[in-house]
């Protein structure tokens, strides 16, 4: 397996990598083989030669957004590297491996408005497709015209009303089997320079929330839907609170007093209710609970059901 792996062109495959190294939360076993496509053709003949040696495979990015378990991965750990980015006018072609940075960076030196927002979000360009990223009022959706991705057989384009993009919510995040590998963007032309002011106040306020070297995921959970709160509860949430229609779950969790709460070395920030991180050994058994625990609390104290931002492994 690992014979045929080697020898398909632009895979790069190692054995027995340890997954903290590969997660910003810091936690996880080894996975058994990690498989780097940095093409569509070596993604295509790599999952084809996993599939018919019926090895077990996950899909995975920078990640930034995940918790690996402490005993690793028995399979394969497949990864879409190739990381180019195109401008031709407003359109922006990136591949999934790029750094969602380097996008925003690429935008705003064109003077293209539209991903300035993100700045200093971490992972990779596919994740933030995935998973609909965002901040301050945008995300990124809203810049997609459409997607290229593999569904196992062939690749596709999908158009961005097919992608079914919601609040942290995506078509690729219901089929994970589905590989995003290329994303085309719409902007619009702007001033470079007051882009760069936008994103550089932006992300002053992001490093002081969630330092670069912090092991976390940034915010834990999402935040909830104002118009889903059981309304004896939303009437009770002050109006400054609110945001964009939604109630930061920071809100619920920092009244349930989750502020400073350990777990060992996981730990709840004292400055921020919905930040967890790994001040430095943790297990990722201690980071799920952790979660289970202030989802209980808060569940319990308001009838409210918190859901993850983060993905498991």
């Amino acid at each position: 397996m690992l014979a045929r792996l080697a020898a398909i062109p632009g895979l790069h495959v190692s054995e027995n990598v340890p997954l903290r190294e590969l997660t910003r939360f810091a936690v996880g076993g080894p996975a058994r083989v990690l498989a780097d496509a940095s093409t569509e053709a070596a993604l295509a003949q790599a999952l084809a030669a996993i599939r018919a040696a019926g090895w077990p495979y996950a899909l995975i990015g920078g990640g930034t957004n995940l918790i690996a378990s402490d005993d690793g991965f028995p399979g394969v750990l497949l990864r879409y590297t190739a990381a180019g980015i195109r401008m031709e006018g407003a359109h922006v072609t990136v591949e999934s491996g790029a750094l969602l940075q380097d996008l925003v960076d690429a935008s705003i030196g064109r003077g293209l408005r539209g991903l300035e927002t993100m700045t200093g979000i971490p992972g990779w360009a596919g994740g933030a497709v995935y998973g609909n990223a965002g901040a301050y009022g945008r995300s990124i959706h809203q810049s997609i015209e459409c997607v290229r991705y593999f569904d196992g057989l062939e690749f596709r384009e999908i158009p961005n009303a097919q992608c079914d993009f919601r609040y942290r919510e995506s078509v690729f995040k219901a089929n994970k089997s589905w590989i995003v590998t290329a994303v085309i963007l719409r902007l619009a032309r702007a001033d470079p320079a007051e882009l760069r002011t936008t994103a550089d106040k932006i992300l002053k306020i992001r490093n002081e929330k969630y330092p670069p070297s912090l092991r976390c995921a940034g915010s834990i959970f999402k935040n909830l839907m104002l118009n889903e709160i059981p309304e004896p509860v939303r009437l009770r949430v002050p109006e400054k609170v609110i945001r964009e229609g939604k109630v930061p779950s920071a809100y619920f969790l920092e009244l349930a007093g989750a502020k400073g709460l350990a777990n060992g070395p996981i730990r709840v920030a004292d400055y921020h209710a919905n930040l967890i991180y790994n001040s430095g050994g943790g297990a990722a058994r201690q980071v799920r609970e952790m979660i289970g625990f202030l989802k209980r609390r808060v569940w319990e104290a308001y009838g409210l059901r918190l859901e993850e931002e983060v993905q498991y492994l």
